[in-house]
């Protein structure tokens, strides 16, 4: 009895031990399987990331690549801002950026599938009335046709001011020249094609000249009671709100035409959600247009292009250079104070000018002896002496706080414009002594840069690479996701409000 009560607790403690080294040995390989697992999870998250951040780099955008790659030139040292934030400040540039890359990126295995990759428009076919009509171009008799044969004779578009806001012709033309056979094309060089099913297209243009309209036809006649501006705006969006393009979307993918501020100035209320290209938002509250939905585009240059440029820092006498209208309204206000600061200085040329009794002759010489040209806010905050500046590779200096310029969102103009804040150039003596203070090496570096960049600010038939018709072209496109958003956005509650009787245009209430 003794005996198998001793055998039975010497088992009991051989098991004890037996149980406790199995827990201890299955312990301590789950702690190293354990380890295992979060070492080998942790070589694949960081060769993951690796990947993850190759292929980001093989899709982004050149623009900015180029940039990551590049150091600032020279830091602006007034850029709207306090001129000791300034000089500490860093800015970006885009200064070995070819005209091509301004574009929109492409990853290399889409490129097959759309080369070129081009913006897809739809184009209503408005009768001409609105169009090149507004030029007195007429279909040949016998012909129903709405659209001029652009390969003979193209109308004329006016010359003088009538320039300044043409780019409603320039656009149209080149979406008619993008139907053409490319043996046929007057150039190889697209950015748009024209497309005749809306839905394959990713805007729709309204081909209203609208500027024009306006600087020929805002005056009422002796037998008319309403001038025929009005009339034609009118027509314009009972026609384009009636379209079942304008229906599906609510014109959120709708571009339409008002460089001019004053054009559309009764449309703009009621065709509000479209895309607005504009010269400036002076006139616009920001719930009928804002930088957001619109594009800003250049002025057509009044004085010609300077070709072959060879000047320097020494061979232009004149430091600043002002010549226009002097006494102007809203923000213009700021030109006439600067006359009286500038007018005494020997190296100053500020002026009133216009461009009648050969205007434009003497502000074309002005600019091209000039290191810097003056572009203050006139009624608007925008006027066409910038662009008749870059022309003349006069360093622009914009004393107009409020300004939108071209395609910023891809070009750099602190590397060849001087920005100076209002409250600043107002000073006594504080805008002549800053310029005083750019010397020859600062200034040549933005006058190469100049150079470069003028051709983005070219209109012209053909269009070509990189010029402004194209650069405006892929502003749109740019703004095309945008669209799509606020268009699908819109249709959360479609079928809720489809029993609904109330289907006008909606008010520019606050925009969203």
């Amino acid at each position: 009895m003794v005996e198998r009560t001793v055998s039975g607790s010497a088992i009991k403690v051989v098991s004890k031990k037996t149980l406790c080294f199995f827990f201890a040995m299955t312990t301590l390989l789950f702690m190293l399987s354990w380890l295992f697992v979060l070492r080998s999870t942790g070589s694949d998250a960081t060769s993951n990331s690796s990947l993850f951040s190759s292929s980001n780099d093989a899709y982004s955008d050149p623009v900015q690549q180029k940039n990551a790659e590049v150091e600032t030139s020279f830091g602006n040292r007034a850029i709207l801002g306090d001129s000791i934030q300034a000089a500490a400040a860093t800015t970006t540039t885009t200064h070995d950026v070819a005209p091509q890359q301004l574009q929109q990126h492409v990853p290399e295995e889409q490129d097959v599938k759309c080369k070129p990759c081009m913006l897809r428009v739809f184009m209503y076919d408005l009768p001409p009335e609105f169009h090149f009509g507004l030029l007195d171009w007429k279909p040949q008799e016998n012909a129903n046709g709405v659209w001029p044969d652009i390969k003979a004779v193209s109308p004329h578009y006016p010359g003088g001011l009538n320039l300044q806001h043409s780019i409603e012709y320039w656009l149209t033309m080149d979406l008619l020249a993008s139907e053409l056979p490319e043996a046929e094309a007057p150039s190889k060089a697209r950015s748009v094609m024209r497309v005749r099913n809306s839905s394959d297209a990713d805007v729709i243009f309204v081909p209203f000249f609208s500027s024009l309209c306006y600087n020929r036809f805002s005056k009422t006649g002796p037998h008319e009671k309403r001038s025929r501006n009005k009339v034609l705006q009118e027509k314009l969006v009972n026609y384009v709100t009636a379209q079942e393009e304008w229906k599906r979307s609510g014109g959120k993918d709708h571009v339409i035409l008002a460089h001019h501020p004053n054009s559309m100035l009764d449309a703009r209320t009621k065709l509000w959600p479209g895309t607005f290209i504009l010269s400036d938002f002076g006139r616009y509250p920001p719930n009928v247009a804002n930088v957001e939905k619109d594009v800003i585009a250049p002025y057509k240059h009044v004085v010609g292009s300077y070709d072959n440029d060879q000047s320097s820092f020494g061979s232009r006498p004149i430091l600043l250079y002002f010549q226009g209208a002097i006494y102007r309204k809203d923000g213009g206000h700021v030109r006439h104070e600067l006359y009286y600061l500038l007018k005494s200085e020997k190296d100053v040329h500020f002026s009133f000018g216009s461009v009648q009794k050969g205007g434009v002759k003497k502000a074309t010489e002005g600019m091209r002896s000039s290191k810097f040209c003056l572009n203050i806010a006139g009624d608007t905050p925008s006027s066409n002496r910038l662009f008749d500046a870059i022309a003349s590779h006069c360093v622009p200096v914009i004393i107009s706080d409020e300004i939108e310029l071209p395609y910023e969102d891809v070009l750099d103009y602190s590397e060849f414009c001087i920005f100076v804040r209002t409250r600043d150039a107002l000073k006594k003596r504080y805008l002549i002594n800053f310029m005083r203070s750019i010397g020859e090496e600062e200034w040549t570096r933005m006058w190469n840069r100049l150079k470069e960049v003028e051709s983005f600010f070219e209109f012209q038939f053909p269009s070509k690479e990189g010029d402004a018709v194209q650069m405006i072209w892929q502003a749109v496109k740019r703004k095309v996701p945008f669209m799509k958003l606020k268009t699908n956005r819109s249709r959360r509650f479609f079928r809720s409000l489809q029993g609904s009787e109330h289907r006008s245009v909606p008010a520019a209430a606050k925009y969203k």
